[in-house]
């Protein structure tokens, strides 16, 4: 009984650092440094190479341009980016200064 407890405890704990490590996306990619990157007529794809798919968008059709907003956020950080046309426009966080 003792030998069967202590295997499934070494499976448990397998289990959490594989999951641990997985394909990289414990590693936050929400930080100060990655948003100073962002520039104003940043396409898109650059801010996607930059911080990865944003966790929520929303798209609304204005009278002569589309507006999108990207949303990423991590436990209690947050990044939004509002797009005109498919151009960054503006950008705000609450990750603080330099």
């Amino acid at each position: 009984m003792t030998t069967r407890k202590l295997s499934l405890f070494a499976w448990f704990v397998v289990v959490l650092v594989f999951e641990g490590c997985g394909n990289g996306n414990s590693i936050s990619k929400i930080n100060r440094e990655n948003y100073d990157q962002i520039h104003e007529k940043s396409s898109k794809e650059e801010v996607k190479a930059i911080l990865g798919p944003p966790t929520s968008t929303s798209t609304a059709d204005e009278v002569i341009y589309k507006r999108t907003t990207w949303r990423y956020t991590k436990g209690d950080k947050s990044i939004n980016l509002t797009f005109k046309n498919d151009e960054l426009d503006s950008k705000d966080t609450n990750l603080g200064t330099k």
